[in-house]
């Protein structure tokens, strides 16, 4: 195992040549430059745990030991630095300490003093990137994955979920918009070998062909109108982690062929570059589109499709598993209380019988959406009907009059309304309960009390089916 990679810059050519040789017999991994334009190329090309620079780095040098200093922990902030100077310099090397190197060493060089050092050195880098690192994956991990539900369809996806992650196969998400995809992706991410490691996204559909390729594979400096600085692609930033990329069939022809390419070799070109850059990513891909259709109709390359089809994992839409709902609005009822600072814990049995009734074309994104808003609107700590917006109030189903004529009494509403639940569910007392905000028990104590043994005694004729179901 190496000791670790050292990039030695000198303009003397038998001093950094012999350094090289003395690094390597120490067990390091070495490479040399004669000036600072050499040296960021290799540092670009590379990455390396120390830099060992002379102060000094002659007239064809465009910058000094410290001008090479700081550029080079800009492009590797983990990057440890050690000066190397003359006796006269000596005051030089004090500043360039002051500037963030971490030491220096006097020429003539005295080689135990340099393995010495060079150890430190090179065990402090490592130390900084490791602390970078974590402070990253902690930015990028605001909350962990929840993937909430027990319906068969997301026990099922669970399940499958546990068996693709650990893998390295490249995993194409399918599904509506809001039904979760990049929820899946993160906890794809989380569970697998790559957990400590970047998790980066991004949406294929909201940029231009010329943006989409600079955020995946970065470019040089002058490669187009706008690029003042060399820029590294996200494929590059998650190296070691998973890349997800949304929508990916919205992504143009040509940039299907270089995505293609990058599956293929497992290496990017920067755009304007001419050099490959090898990266280690995992790929998860996500559309809303039916991509076996778009490949009939040429719209989308069928050798990409295949790469990325590896392992196929499809969201259900939030209709399909409405056992879910109660689940899930309770679950986002409370991450709102929480991060609004509010009170609100519960959910009217009516408030309930309507989002059980609710179509949500925006799957759970929408639903969401509805709770954040009723926690918003909510005076007390239950959220009622007309804390929704007003089109789902006027989808509550309608109540009949009273046997006797008139208004019915709050008994008789409670009654024909749990009746209505137990109709639409097809007398399924477990689903009937937890769509009413009740427990089994409950609802049978209830069901006891107005007289009846089961659901299908009385089915209100005006209201309507549950709508969705």
């Amino acid at each position: 195992m190496s000791a670790g990679r050292v990039l030695v810059v000198d303009d003397e050519a038998i001093a950094r040549e012999n350094l090289v040789h003395a690094l390597v017999r120490a067990g390091y991994e070495a490479e040399h430059a004669a000036d600072s334009r050499a040296a960021l190329a290799e540092l670009d090309r590379a990455r390396y745990d120390l830099l060992l620079t002379d102060l000094r780095l002659g007239e064809q040098s465009e910058l000094d030991g410290i001008g090479l200093m700081e550029r080079a922990r800009k492009l590797h902030p983990g990057l440890e630095v050690v000066v190397m100077t003359g006796y006269a310099t000596v005051p030089g090397a004090v500043i360039a300490m002051n500037r963030g190197a971490y030491s220096y060493l006097a020429k003539p060089l005295n080689l135990d003093e340099v393995r010495a050092l060079s150890a430190k050195a090179v065990e402090s880098s490592r130390l900084r990137r490791e602390v970078l690192d974590l402070r990253q994956r902690l930015k990028d991990r605001d909350a962990p994955p929840m993937l909430v539900g027990k319906s068969p369809a997301m026990a099922a996806l669970l399940k499958t979920i546990g068996q693709v992650a650990p893998t390295a196969s490249t995993v194409l998400l399918l599904g509506e918009t809001g039904t979760g995809k990049e929820l899946a992706a993160r906890a794809i991410h989380h569970a697998s070998q790559r957990a400590d490691k970047r998790f980066l996204g991004v949406n294929c559909g909201a940029f231009s062909e010329e943006l989409l390729a600079s955020e995946l594979f970065g470019h040089e400096k002058g490669s187009y109108t706008g690029a003042g600085e060399r820029k590294a692609g996200l494929f590059e930033a998650a190296h070691g982690g998973t890349l997800f990329l949304d929508e990916v069939g919205e992504m143009t022809p040509s940039m299907q062929v270089r995505l293609l390419r990058v599956l293929q070799e497992r290496k990017i070109l920067r755009v304007g570059g001419t050099v490959d850059i090898p990266v280690d990513v995992r790929v998860i891909a996500a559309t809303n589109k039916d991509l076996a259709v778009e490949t009939e109709t040429g719209a989308f390359r069928l050798d990409l499709y295949y790469r990325l089809n590896v392992i196929t994992l499809r969201l259900p839409a939030l209709a399909e598993r409405r056992e879910d709902i109660p689940l899930l609005a309770r679950h986002f009822l409370l991450k709102y209380s929480e991060l609004l600072g509010r009170e609100v814990r519960e959910l009217s049995p009516e408030v309930l019988g309507i989002l059980a009734s609710y179509p949500f074309p925006g799957n759970i994104r929408e639903l969401e959406n509805l709770m954040e808003r009723a926690v918003v609107l909510a005076e007390g700590d239950v959220v009622e009907a007309r804390h929704l917006p007003p089109d789902l109030q006027l989808d509550q189903p309608r109540l009949r009059t009273s046997r006797q004529g008139g208004l019915p009494t709050l008994e008789e509403n409670e009654r024909q309304h749990i009746l209505w639940v137990l109709e639409q569910t097809g007398n399924n007392k477990s689903r009937a309960a937890e769509i009413l905000g009740i427990d089994r028990a409950s609802l049978w104590r209830k069901l006891k009390r107005a007289g009846l043994n089961s659901g299908r005694e009385y089915a209100p004729q005006a209201m309507g089916p549950l709508r969705g179901s």
